[in-house]
């Protein structure tokens, strides 16, 4: 939905752009769709969902992978190296044992007459014969048992899977929940509060250019009045009906004039580039507003009530600070669940190279496991009850924030109304002034004519006319402002409006 209206958007940005004729509500729509912080406060509320969808993940297990290699210059032992060197020479050590005891054992069962001297000479003839044969065979028994005894860990594989399942986090993971939950609130709180200050900014800017555009042609019909009445006065002068210094002080109005339609046009100029760089339109480009023509900028007035019940529902500066307290509500949970005690359900397999499940293997062997871990909090001198006390005195500080904010903008409300009504009393007043300042400028000018009036009551007639013409913009302008400064004050400033 929001690429449908971006593209809408910008296809009357384009149209708007080539046309170069805005109306208010082209403007409004340009400046929200062209603001840069209007931009940051959309991208801000899209990292607030995306935390939001983050802290939803806290309730599901995590799993987790890990592996490794280990390389050792050295590999660990069972055995010492006089211990296998043993078991090498296991042959050769016993069968010297064996000759060295055989002649002993052979002379005492001929004296007891087991054998005869026959029999002891055979029996010590294959002791010499098998010896060396079976000294060998169990020297490389020994061997065996001295090379199964070797470890071989000088390269070491490994790797883990494990998941972990939350089941009490003191009400950690509820608690930063409901904070994210409240930080998207508090952001699209922003952003509605960044749209009506860019809505209220581009009304500013077009509302001034819209009234210098009329007081550019205030001050043109100005200046054509003190033109035509200096061209009279020098006539006047030639047929000597009139004197030098006539001729010299309507010169001196007719410049004042000029420098005045001057400033005028200089300041509209500089009003268009600012409503331009407010909508993202190129600065240089000629620019056309839809109110600048109309003979009555506010043709119709209003009647204010100070309604603070509405301002107080739809202001999002309360709505943020409300969102607020909810926040350091949750923060006072979050920092207890710190002090609390916390379970968890973990399981996972564990497998290396070499492993030890059976024996010393050079093979990947692995095992799974489950458990329960729990961690209980015994001492702490007190930190978990400060930071909850500082937590709570932080909530409260919010509390007063939102509750001064709320007389404030009750003061703002009847301000705003009160100004509205006086606005619209000044308009009124300034429009009986431009009746009666153009009767004194047709009466002047008859009398000048008629040659009863003198040169400086003309003047000051037309002075009074422009007067009287500038302040009925100014009101008009001053009481369209107010009633967009009202909008805003109760928060229901938008682009329909």
């Amino acid at each position: 939905m929001r690429r449908i209206i971006g593209s809408i958007l910008l296809l009357f940005t384009l149209t708007v752009a080539q046309a170069q004729v805005l109306s208010l509500d082209s403007a409004r729509a340009l400046a929200l769709r062209n603001n840069k912080e209007l931009t940051i406060s959309r991208l801000k509320q899209d990292v607030a969902r995306y935390n939001r969808q983050a802290a939803r993940t806290n309730y599901l297990p995590k799993v987790e992978a890990i592996g490794g290699y280990l390389y050792s210059n050295k590999e660990l032992a069972l055995l010492s190296d006089a211990q296998k060197g043993t078991l090498g020479n296991l042959g050769t050590i016993a069968g010297q044992q064996l000759m060295e005891n055989l002649p002993s054992a052979v002379t005492t069962m001929v004296q007891t007459g087991l054998i005869n001297m026959q029999q002891a000479q055979a029996l010590n003839q294959i002791a010499a014969q098998s010896g060396p044969a079976f000294q060998q065979a169990l020297n490389g028994l020994g061997q065996s048992l001295a090379d199964a005894s070797r470890t071989d860990t000088r390269h070491m594989w490994g790797g883990s899977i494990m998941m972990t399942q939350p089941l009490f986090m003191g009400g950690k993971i509820i608690a930063y929940n409901k904070i994210t939950n409240a930080a998207e609130r508090l952001a699209q709180s922003a952003t509605e509060a960044e749209e009506q200050n860019t809505i209220y900014n581009t009304d500013q800017a077009y509302w001034l250019v819209v009234s210098l555009k009329h007081k550019q042609r205030l001050a043109q019909a100005f200046y054509d009045l003190v033109k035509t009445l200096d061209d009279d006065v020098q006539k006047m002068i030639r047929e000597g009906v009139a004197t030098k210094a006539d001729g010299l002080s309507v010169s001196v109005k007719v410049n004042e004039a000029e420098m005045a339609l001057l400033q005028v046009e200089d300041g509209l100029t500089l009003a268009k580039m600012a409503l331009c760089q407010q909508c993202g339109l190129p600065l240089d480009g000629t620019l056309t507003l839809a109110d600048e023509d109309k003979q009555d900028i506010y043709p119709t007035t209003v009647q204010a009530i100070a309604d603070e019940d509405i301002a107080l529902q739809n202001r999002p500066e309360l709505k943020m600070l409300t969102e607020a307290i909810e926040m350091n509500k949750q923060n006072i949970r979050l920092t207890r669940a710190d002090f609390l005690p916390t379970l968890a359900l973990m399981g996972g397999y564990t497998a290396t190279n070499p492993s030890v499940f059976n024996g010393f293997e050079k093979k990947l062997h692995g095992m799974w496991n489950v458990g329960l871990i729990l961690k209980v909090p015994v001492w702490n001198w007190f930190e978990g009850l400060y930071k909850v006390r500082s937590a709570r005195t932080n909530t409260e500080m919010a509390r007063y924030q939102l509750e001064d904010a709320r007389e404030k903008i009750r003061l703002q409300v009847n301000q705003s109304a009160f100004q509205v009504n006086e606005a619209s009393k000044r308009l009124e007043m300034a429009k009986k002034n431009i009746s009666h300042a153009e009767e004194n400028l047709r009466s002047a000018n008859l009398g000048f004519k008629e040659g009863v009036i003198p040169t400086s009551d003309v003047l000051a007639a037309q002075t009074a006319w422009m007067q009287a013409q500038s302040q009925k913009i100014d009101a008009e302008i001053n009481a369209k402002l107010s009633e967009v400064n009202w909008q805003k004050v109760l928060g229901t400033l938008s682009i329909e409006h």
